[in-house]
């Protein structure tokens, strides 16, 4: 026979961890020197560090943690002093391309020019505005240009005095005006008018008319080429006008060729400039009624929106790469968009409506997303993959593809991409893209994992110290006393759940100190002492605690049945958490069984009606497990039980509750009442071994805090797995009701552990043979499913269905 383990009774000194004032060796953190850095997170530091350094495609940054673990600051704070040492990368612009104004033309230049080519070519339209049309008025083009006037106008009059002169051999006169060329017969050297020309006799009448018809067709002939001489004229005119446009803007546009011979593109774009300029000056600048005149302001919006660079992307010289956060990832954010203007109820746009997203920006160095918002927007996660992809970057509307989008747009010339992305996420976020996304593991290579908690060795309560007098030294708070990062350090062990550990949610207790030292500032203290720390950990509870107040009222009222004094069978009290918001609080919950023969098994009410979920449910199969093995040797185990959750209507999850249960359930087998003075959590494997669970320090607290509010007794506890109490970390008053004998925690091993305690007597330690000593409740359990199963069988034997059986 093997001797049974008996329950630990914890001492308060196993139920927290303080921090030694003693070792701090500090008065206040005046006496500190600043902490640099990040705390406690050396393996994230190192994969930050490989992943900013290697330069090959696929290897972006996933960085994994909870927030206010100072992943965030640190990674920007990091990337921002690595950058500084990196080269900066180049300007862009988009120019018109005049040939095709749909595709513009993009334009990299030496990192902090892009400002001066703008200005460039501002001071260049200023100077064609200048120039044009006062070039035009010169008197040295008036002359060449009246010089083409007067050639084609003698063709056209030598033409016309040939003309003349036939028709004066046969006394008929030539009229022309600006318009037209007429004919009239004349007598005596005198033109005649129809009077005239009526008293005529009819031989001379119809003599004039033959001569006049014959007029017209030398007439005709003579012009046949007018068109010719107008068309040469013009192309003589045009040359001019060419010529004359190009001897003014040499003067204007050769210095900038000079001055960007380095930049092959940009020269390139100056010469389609100068090309384009022989047109625009002639439309814009020059042929214009005086009645339509318009205002140099409108030319001069005319000539910068079709000349004048679109700025994408600037950076100083020397500034170092670029470190760009995007806290709304949209497509239009992410990847720039192309607005548009309405003239006359028509949607237009040009090259400089595109407008750069954050991935311009951050072309050549380094952008930062929160993973959350990036895969919460539509159309985004599949174009950025594309784009690190390709490595090419496009400046596109997603509504086009849909056919959403009906007017002209644009498509501008592809970027070349050159970016490292940092997505920051939670674990969730990241596991749930390996699983679901067989992309992201050869895009995301290098993998920042910062941790929710760290050591609490002597190094990281130092850190720790010097990263409160940091941040109170940045926000202009007031130092904290000795005692007072000791509380703070307290806090953080329990938010780590483990004594032997700190939290590095670093936000969490950066807000507590602020809300601290608003409380000393109220009281006009000139440090943060531990009485500010407690005031703002009540403050705090009393503000989130409206959820837990009013379960416990129910509680004292009886509406919600929970008993902490006498015995029940089938009954026990389970420990919960529940999370509401940023409130977390612990929650005892009536644990129930009853059994009844016939062969159902055991059947969990809160799946059966969906409430409880996957871990819940796997927790009762592994008690059925436990039972079958332990009691059931000899004979099947066929019995009928229920366990529910007493008055829990939400969803369950977690197996915490399986100690519980298998306590309950060994109770109504054994008929053996069980006290409702204790409260229980934990998880159980098949072979009745306590397992770890999760919020052992808040399942304690809500249990005990009923307790206190109906009146301690010294009866009353909790009862936790062994392997928990390296994460006690109890309340003071906890601490304090222990010490007084009020209140009591034990920590078991074993079903039978909890057993003994719940029921006040010897469970029975089985000999070799598997039997159990009489009397006790194991015994009581075996003597029970024997009798079940025997029952059974008569049933059967009598042709008798089984009760709850088909």
């Amino acid at each position: 026979m093997t001797n049974q383990a008996a329950p630990q009774r914890l001492s308060p000194d196993q139920l927290t961890a303080p921090i030694d004032l003693d070792s701090l060796g500090f008065v206040t953190t005046d006496d500190l020197e600043p902490f640099r850095g990040i705390l406690g997170q050396d393996r994230a530091v190192e994969a930050l560090q490989f992943g900013v350094a290697m330069h090959r495609p696929g290897y972006n940054v996933f960085v994994m943690g909870e927030p206010g673990t100072g992943r965030f600051s640190y990674v920007m704070h990091y990337l921002r002093a690595e950058a500084k040492r990196q080269i900066s990368p180049e300007d862009c612009v988009y120019v018109n391309n005049f040939e095709e104004p749909r595709e513009p033309w993009v334009l990299n230049l030496s990192p902090g020019t892009a400002g001066e080519l703008l200005a460039d070519i501002e001071q260049l339209i200023d100077n064609l505005m200048a120039t044009f049309p006062a070039v035009f008025e010169h008197p040295a083009f008036q002359q060449k240009k009246s010089a083409i006037d007067r050639a084609f106008n003698q063709r056209y009059d030598k033409a016309i005095d040939t003309v003349e002169r036939r028709a004066l051999e046969h006394s008929i006169a030539v009229y022309r005006d600006a318009q037209n060329i007429a004919f009239t017969p004349m007598k005596d050297g005198k033109a005649l008018d129809e009077a005239e020309f009526a008293q005529l006799p009819e031989s001379e009448r119809e003599q004039f008319h033959r001569d006049i018809a014959h007029l017209e067709e030398v007439l005709n002939e003579s012009l046949a080429s007018l068109p010719q001489w107008k068309r040469e004229s013009s192309n003589h005119l045009r040359e001019l006008n060419e010529q004359t446009i190009n001897e003014a803007i040499g003067p204007l546009l050769d210095p900038l060729l000079q001055r960007y011979e380095g930049n092959p593109r940009v020269c390139d774009y100056l010469q389609a400039m100068r090309h384009n300029l022989l047109k625009t000056v002639i439309d814009q600048l020059v042929e214009e009624r005086a009645l339509e005149a318009r205002p140099d302001a409108y030319k001069k919006l005319l000539l910068t929106e079709q000349y004048s660079p679109s700025l994408i992307v600037g950076h100083p010289a020397g500034g170092g790469a670029p470190v760009v956060h995007e806290p709304h990832p949209s497509y239009d954010n992410l990847f720039g968009r192309t607005e548009y203007s309405s003239e006359q109820g028509a949607l237009v746009t040009s090259y400089r409506h595109i407008r750069p997203g954050a991935l311009h920006r951050a072309n050549g160095g380094y952008l930062v997303i929160e993973a959350e918002k990036l895969l919460g927007e539509p159309f985004v996660w599949e174009a950025l993959k594309r784009a690190l992809h390709s490595r090419q970057l496009k400046t596109e509307s997603p509504w086009a593809e849909l056919g959403r989008l009906t007017t002209v747009t644009l498509t501008p010339q592809v970027i070349p991409l050159s970016v490292k992305l940092v997505l920051i996420g939670s674990r969730h976020v990241y596991y749930t893209l390996q699983d679901l996304d067989p992309d992201f593991q050869e895009m995301f290579r290098v993998l920042v994992d910062f941790d929710e908690d760290l050591p609490r060795t002597t190094d990281s309560i130092e850190g720790m110290a010097q990263l409160l007098k940091t941040r109170t030294s940045e926000e202009g708070l007031a130092p904290l006393t000795a005692a007072a990062v000791a509380r703070v350090l307290t806090y953080s062990a329990r938010l780590a759940d483990h004594q032997a550990r700190l939290s590095a949610r670093i936000s969490d207790i950066f807000q507590l100190v602020a809300e601290a030292d608003f409380i000393r500032q109220l009281a006009g203290d000139p440090l943060t002492d531990t009485g500010h720390i407690e005031r703002a950990l009540r403050a705090k509870e009393t503000r989130t605690g409206r959820v837990s107040a009013r379960i416990r009222e129910d509680m004292l009222s009886g509406v919600i049945l929970i008993d902490t004094d006498g015995a029940a069978v089938g009954k026990c009290n389970g420990l919960t958490v529940l999370e509401v918001g940023d409130s977390v609080f612990g929650v005892p919950a009536r644990i129930s069984a009853t059994v009844y023969p016939g062969g159902n098994g055991i059947v969990d009410i809160e799946r059966e009606v969906n409430l409880g979920q996957p871990i819940h449910s796997k927790g009762v199969m592994i008690l059925t497990g436990y039972l079958g093995s332990r009691f059931a040797q000899n004979f099947p185990l066929e019995i009928s039980a229920s366990i529910a959750l007493e008055q829990s209507y939400g969803y369950v999850d977690g197996d915490s509750a399986s100690l519980g249960e298998v306590c309950a359930l060994i109770s109504a087998l054994s008929r053996t009442p069980l006290k409702q003075s204790f409260a229980i959590t934990g998880s159980i494997n098949q072979f009745g071994e306590v397992q770890a669970v999760g919020g052992v320090n808040d399942k304690i607290e809500g249990f005990f805090r009923l307790c206190q509010a109906r009146g301690l007794t010294g009866q009353q506890g909790a009862i936790v797995p062994h392997s928990n109490v390296p994460n006690l970390m109890l309340d003071q008053s906890v601490l304090d009701a222990v010490k007084a004998g009020q209140f009591a925690i034990y920590a078991v091993r074993h079903v039978d552990e909890a057993m003994t305690l719940l029921s006040g007597q010897e469970v029975g330690t089985a000999n070799d043979r598997g039997e159990y000593p009489a009397g006790s409740v194991n015994a009581l359990v075996v003597e029970r499913l024997r009798e079940i199963f025997e029952r059974n069988q008569e049933r059967e034997e009598d042709g008798e269905d089984s009760p709850g059986k088909d």
